[in-house]
C-alpha cells in the first residue's frame, strides 16, 4: 500500500511538471504573435500619409518624418521644445537660444534664410523641408527635392495663424497633446499680460531701428502683437502695413509721444552691432527724450533674437509674451 502511495505521489508530481511545462511552452509561443500583433498595430501609424494645407498648396508627408530641414526658426525652436530631431538649418544667424544647431558635425548646413543651397538640401534626400516666408520663391524648387511644406505666419491674424502652425507640426510628428499643453501655458500668459496692459491705460509704438534709420509698426503688422494680443492700445493706429514698417522720424515718435516705445534691434539680431549701442543712439536723442516713455523709462529694447529672427514658435512666442508683461511697470 505505501509503495502505491508512493507511485501515486511520484506519478502526480510528473504531471504538474509537465502541465507547467506546457504552459511555458504556450506563453513562449504567444509571444511573437503578440509582439507582431503590436507592429502592426503601429505600423498603420508610422506609414500612415497626411495632406497638410498651406498657403501655397496642399502637401502629402508621411507622418513622423525621419529626416527634417527647417528654414523657419520659430519652427525650430518648436521641434527643439517637443523633442524631435531635425537633419539640416541655415547655420547663418541662427539665434542664440538654438546655437546648438550651429554644430556642423551633428546638423547638416543647408545655405542661408534667404538662399537655400539645393544641392546640399538634395544631397540629404530629406523626408520633409518646412519653410516661411524668407523662402516661399523657393518653394517650387524645394518640392521638386522633398515635400515641402510653407508654415509661415499670417501676422494680421497673429494667434489664429500661430495656432494653426503649431496644431500642424503636432499633427505631423505626432505631438498633438504635448502641443496643446503648450498653447494652453501661452494663452494663460497672454491673458494675464493683456490684462495689465489694457488696465494701464497706455499708448505704445513699435519701431525697428536698423542702420541708423526708424521703421514704425502697428497692429496687423510683424509685430503687431503688441496690440493685438497683448492689449497695448496703438499711439498710431494709421501707421501703413508692411514687412519693413513705415519710414520714420524722431520728430514723428515725437509728435505720437507714446507712453511705451517698443524697439526691435535689427543691427543686433544680425550681429553688426551686438551691444545694441547704435540702437540707442537712433532711438534716445533729444526728441525721443521729451516723450512720456522716456521720461517714466518705458523705452524697452526688445530681445532681436525672438522678434525678428525667429517668433512664431513654442519657445519664442512664450518669451516674447513674457518680455512684454515684464515692461509693464
Amino acid at each position: 500500500m505505501k509503495k502505491r502511495n508512493m507511485l501515486m505521489l511520484i506519478i502526480s508530481a510528473m504531471l504538474v511538471l509537465v502541465l507547467a511545462a506546457c504552459g511555458n511552452n504556450n506563453k513562449t509561443a504567444e509571444t511573437p504573435v503578440n509582439e507582431t500583433e503590436a507592429n502592426a498595430a503601429a505600423a498603420p501609424e508610422d506609414n500612415q500619409e497626411l495632406t497638410i494645407k498651406h498657403k501655397l498648396g496642399e502637401t502629402k508627408v508621411k507622418k513622423n518624418p525621419q529626416k527634417v530641414v527647417v528654414f523657419d526658426f520659430g519652427i525650430l525652436d518648436t521641434l527643439d521644445k517637443l523633442g524631435v530631431p531635425v537633419t539640416g538649418v541655415p547655420q547663418a544667424n541662427i539665434p542664440p537660444y538654438l546655437s546648438k544647431y550651429e554644430d556642423k558635425n551633428a546638423y547638416k548646413n543647408v545655405g542661408s534664410l534667404k538662399e537655400p543651397d539645393f544641392e546640399a538640401i538634395n544631397a540629404l534626400d530629406p523626408d520633409l523641408i518646412i519653410i516661411s516666408g524668407r523662402q516661399s520663391d523657393a518653394y517650387e524648387e524645394l518640392s521638386k527635392i522633398a515635400p515641402t511644406v510653407y508654415l509661415g505666419l499670417d501676422t494680421t491674424k497673429f494667434m489664429d495663424s500661430f495656432k494653426e502652425n503649431m496644431n500642424t507640426v503636432g499633427q505631423i510628428f505626432g505631438k498633438e497633446n504635448e502641443v496643446k499643453s503648450e498653447l494652453e501655458a501661452i494663452d494663460k500668459s497672454i491673458a494675464e499680460v493683456h490684462d495689465k496692459a489694457a488696465a494701464s491705460g497706455k499708448k505704445a509704438l513699435i519701431v525697428l531701428s536698423n542702420e541708423g534709420k526708424l521703421s514704425a509698426y502697428g497692429p496687423n503688422s510683424r509685430f503687431g502683437i503688441i496690440h493685438d494680443v497683448l492689449g497695448f492700445a496703438a499711439a498710431d493706429d494709421k501707421i501703413e502695413v508692411s514687412t519693413h514698417g513705415q519710414s520714420v522720424t524722431s520728430e514723428y515718435v515725437a509728435e505720437k509721444n507714446p507712453d511705451y516705445l517698443f524697439v526691435v534691434d535689427r543691427d543686433a539680431a544680425v550681429a553688426t552691432d551686438k551691444d545694441g549701442a547704435a540702437a540707442k543712439k537712433t532711438v534716445e536723442n533729444e526728441l525721443v527724450k521729451n516723450t512720456n516713455a522716456s521720461k517714466d523709462g518705458h523705452i524697452v529694447y526688445l530681445d532681436p533674437n525672438y522678434w525678428y529672427l525667429s517668433g512664431g514658435g513654442l519657445l519664442s512666442v512664450q518669451e516674447m509674451v513674457k518680455e512684454v508683461g515684464e515692461s509693464i511697470k
